[in-house]
């Protein structure tokens, strides 16, 4: 389901509380990308990005990507209790459209150095544009799929098995997800400047075979060597098409 950011200038998948699926920019409009160095706390980080598109001359409503950093992964319950926070931010900020979060967003655990307490590695927002192409960001997808029995909750694609052929399962779960975002934003892979990977797993069978389809950019892939956000996932993958990208002071 489309919906639309009208002070932000982008359109929007519906998706769910924490986040929306994926953003593309409106026409005059176009999605940039910033990460921060180094890397700010939560808070701290809320209010760079305020200072940033203040400095731009645009509205916080203009915020519509967000890339978060945890020390380690989380239970549901404990995933839950952490976005509540989070969620109030964004609908202090007012940027929620009828009650359905806008603002894409990943969120991981890096094995290798984790931050000390949650922060923000990344942001993205619209400017105004003369470029006639669609830039756009997808959010972190995991190999989370919908109960078999309908039931609340999810069930994750080939649970626990991080074999050859379980990851390749994996995988394509998540390609078959993010495609779909693709689509009902009109564009494709090759339309993307950025596809991320994050996992602990060995991917490198997989850069042949499931993940073809995401290299079609002709960029590559950047693998973060990370955990999903909840314990027992085990891969998620994410991807933007942007023109201009920038780094951030985060102090």
């Amino acid at each position: 389901m489309l919906m639309q950011q009208p002070i932000g200038n982008y359109t929007f998948i519906k998706g769910i509380g924490p986040f929306c699926s994926g953003c593309k920019a409106q026409p005059g409009y176009e999605i940039a990308h910033a990460r921060f160095h180094p890397q700010p706390a939560l808070q701290a980080g809320f209010s760079l990005i305020e200072r940033h598109l203040q400095r731009l001359g645009r509205p916080i409503q203009a915020l519509c990507g967000m890339e978060l950093r945890i020390p380690q992964s989380l239970s549901a319950q404990a995933f839950a209790e952490f976005n509540a926070p989070y969620i109030t931010r964004l609908t202090d900020w007012e940027l929620p459209v009828d009650g359905v979060n806008p603002v894409a967003r990943t969120n991981v655990a890096p094995a290798v150095h984790p931050p000390a307490e949650p922060g923000v590695y990344g942001f993205s927002y619209t400017l105004p544009s003369q470029y006639r192409g669609t830039t756009f960001v997808l959010s972190g997808s995991a190999e989370t799929q919908r109960r078999s029995d309908g039931g609340e909750g999810y069930d994750i694609a080939s649970h626990g098995d991080v074999s050859p052929g379980g990851l390749t399962r994996k995988a394509d779960h998540v390609l078959d997800i993010l495609a779909a975002r693709l689509r009902e934003l009109e564009v494709g892979w090759a339309d993307a400047t950025t596809v991320q990977v994050y996992t602990v797993c060995d991917i490198h069978a997989l850069l042949e075979t499931s993940l073809r389809p995401a290299q079609q950019s002709r960029h590559g892939l950047q693998w973060h060597y990370a955990r999903p956000p909840v314990t027992e996932l085990e891969y998620e993958m994410d991807a933007r098409g942007v023109r201009q990208e920038c780094v951030v002071p985060g102090v």
